[in-house]
């Protein structure tokens, strides 16, 4: 099931509840999902897979935002059903954009995602059946993902769509990612949310040594700037701010990987490596 929509409308928490941990990062800086991320729920008769998606990026033309397009692409041929997420009451020129995009032969939900903030519950109704006007969706069902609202309902939904196929991963399996891409992604989600808008864009994380000893691992990360300026915004005063960045970056690995983490971060400057397609391949970006 691939999960898509326009920037900040919910999509990796969405995933998050329905698989129950947290797999792929969240913030309100747009397009904090970079990757294809795979998430999986065993219950004792079906298997959810569910694919977190980039959000659909109009707005700059550089080499990542080519890439994460594509990647969004990729994952909708390949689904059995797609989760198209819209943010109650709104529906805009982005919305529409990756609506359009979502093949004709697929099975589309319409998932109306953040419903608990229509200050105005009446309008909900009237908004669904102007967005359901749209295309001919499967099925339309209003959710807060973060409130875990109805949930249960759309799980239902998708289970109507499942293949008729032996389970994919173990029981046990919550994503097909590595402990090494998470720990990437952690410290990513903490740089969005401790700089905000203040950090431009183009930054990212890289892992350049991961080791376990026992049940100890030992992470040592670096972020990736472009310019020395952003380097001094993720330091922050007398190293305040970097402080705090690991800090709450190991606190959510030692949860997510279940054992004691030992954490180094570096900032370093790599100016144009987001319009460089060699180095997004480097950097683990498909």
């Amino acid at each position: 099931m691939a999960i898509v929509g326009r920037p900040n409308v919910g999509k990796s928490t969405l995933m998050n509840v329905l698989i129950g941990a947290k797999v792929s990062i969240t913030s309100r800086k747009a397009q904090t999902t970079r990757h294809r991320i795979t998430g999986i729920q065993t219950r004792d008769d079906a298997q959810f897979i569910y694919v977190d998606t980039p959000g659909f990026q109009t707005r700059h033309a550089n080499a990542l935002n080519k890439t994460l397009n594509k990647t969004v692409s990729n994952t909708l041929t390949a689904s059995d059903v797609i989760l198209f997420l819209v943010e109650a009451g709104t529906f805009g020129p982005a919305d529409q954009q990756v609506l359009d995009m979502l093949p004709k032969n697929v099975p589309v939900i319409l998932v109306i995602n953040k419903s608990d903030r229509m200050k105005d519950k009446a309008e909900l109704m009237p908004f669904a059946a102007k967005v359901a006007g749209l295309r001919d969706f499967t099925a339309i069902v209003p959710v807060s993902a973060k409130l875990r609202f109805q949930v249960d309902a759309l799980e239902g939904e998708i289970r109507r769509h499942l293949p008729q196929n032996p389970p994919v991963f173990g029981p046990d399996d919550i994503t097909d990612r590595s402990e090494k891409f998470l720990a990437a992604e952690i410290v990513r989600e903490k740089v969005f949310r401790l700089l905000g808008d203040e950090l431009p864009y183009t930054s990212t994380v890289l892992i350049e040594q991961f080791q376990q000893e026992g049940n100890l691992r030992r992470i040592f990360a670096a972020i990736l700037v472009e310019r020395d300026t952003h380097k001094s915004m993720i330091i922050g005063n007398k190293g305040a701010r970097l402080k705090e960045i690991s800090t709450q970056s190991r606190i959510d690995m030692e949860k997510l990987f279940g054992g004691p983490v030992y954490l180094e971060i570096w900032v370093k400057v790599k100016s144009g490596w987001a319009d460089n397609e060699a180095g997004l391949r480097a950097y683990g970006y498909e």
